[in-house]
């Protein structure tokens, strides 16, 4: 069970001028969220040069021609080598699967990935390679220092396919126009 202030099913968006380039414009759903950190995956910076396909056919999985495709996302510059597949909730896989709240659920097993291969699987899904991640207190403290801003997660923004409107719909969903925004903090 989460915090009362966890922003665990949240969607976080980078602050202009936050200063972390691998983290502009980015829009990060939150899969975990406590007093020992916080873990989540950028759901709107494609991986276009992975396909879905060639990773199937590398892990040697017997599917032949995948039944269905996911995009390949850089979920964030930590274990970039691992895959994290974020995933709509009518989904589980015992003992693997981390439900976020009642609409989003993470498995970073190979089994799901073969079962979207054969057509089974989430209905909404996307995979993230890498994560995310912050020690105790280090993303409160970003937030504080006007490094993000936080609103609920929208499965039209997670999995939407246009990435790269991803981070103007999030700011959109605040009542907040992207070309209005700056890159300084202001201290009363």
């Amino acid at each position: 069970m989460s915090a009362p202030d966890s922003l665990e099913g949240k969607l976080l968006i980078a602050m202009p001028g936050m200063g972390d380039p691998r983290f502009e414009h980015s829009v990060v759903f939150m899969c975990a969220h406590s007093e020992e950190g916080a873990l989540g995956l950028i759901v709107n910076k494609p991986a276009p040069e992975l396909r879905f396909a060639a990773l199937i056919e590398q892990l040697g999985f017997d599917v032949g021609d995948p039944k269905r495709e996911i995009r390949i996302h850089f979920g964030g510059p930590v274990e970039h080598g691992r895959g994290f597949v974020l995933h709509s909730s009518d989904y589980r896989s015992e003992g693997s699967t981390l439900e976020v709240d009642d609409s989003y659920s993470m498995t970073a097993t190979m089994d799901v990935l073969e079962q979207i291969a054969r057509g089974d699987g989430p209905s909404s899904a996307l995979l993230a390679l890498g994560y995310s991640g912050w020690g105790p207190g280090q993303l409160e403290a970003e937030i504080l220092q006007n490094g993000w801003l936080t609103c609920d997660a929208a499965p039209e923004i997670v999995f939407g396919e246009n990435d790269e409107t991803k981070w103007s719909a999030a700011l959109r969903t605040l009542g907040i126009d992207p070309l209005m925004l700056s890159g300084t903090a202001g201290r009363a």
